[in-house]
């Protein structure tokens, strides 16, 4: 009985994340920008971001996608404001240890994405809740791209 009450809630953030996504929306001004995409199911993000002094200061994200794909990224930028760009980068690979069913050492790190931890069981789903991941990192990687498209090619 605890289990499925716990599941509720975890489902409950997820829709409410879905439904109001934080830190939706675009920038005036970004160091950091990118378009990724999901050719599989369609979903397409845009990330932007503000990065001073290897600091996440702000972060927006845009774009059209499944509810899984958009609490993510609502979930993800959460996790990264005010982190140092290394700090954002552990949490890119926490999450996709945590999708792909790992133990990770400290999830709480994740803030409300570890209630996507559910996703593991659905292979499908991992490529739409890693979207704005990966877009984040690619971001923080590639530096002040400001027109940048990508693919996401998942095997």
């Amino acid at each position: 009985m605890a289990l499925s009450r716990l599941d509720n809630l975890y489902r409950q953030v997820i829709l409410d994340h879905s439904s109001h996504p934080h830190h939706h929306g675009i920038l005036d001004a970004s160091t950091n920008q990118i378009e990724l995409n999901n050719p599989t199911c369609g979903d397409v993000i845009q990330i932007q971001l503000v990065v001073e002094q290897d600091t996440v200061k702000d972060i927006r994200f845009s774009g059209s996608g499944c509810s899984i794909s958009t609490a993510s990224a609502s979930m993800m930028t959460d996790a990264v404001i005010g982190k140092t760009s290394e700090e954002a980068l552990a949490l890119v690979d926490d999450f996709s240890k945590l999708v792909l069913g790992e133990e990770l050492t400290n999830p709480d790190a994740l803030g409300d994405a570890q209630m996507l931890s559910g996703v593991a069981k659905f292979p499908a789903r991992i490529k739409c809740a890693t979207l704005g991941w990966k877009a984040l990192e690619k971001a923080l990687t590639e530096g002040n791209q400001t027109e940048l498209n990508s693919h996401l090619h998942c095997d």
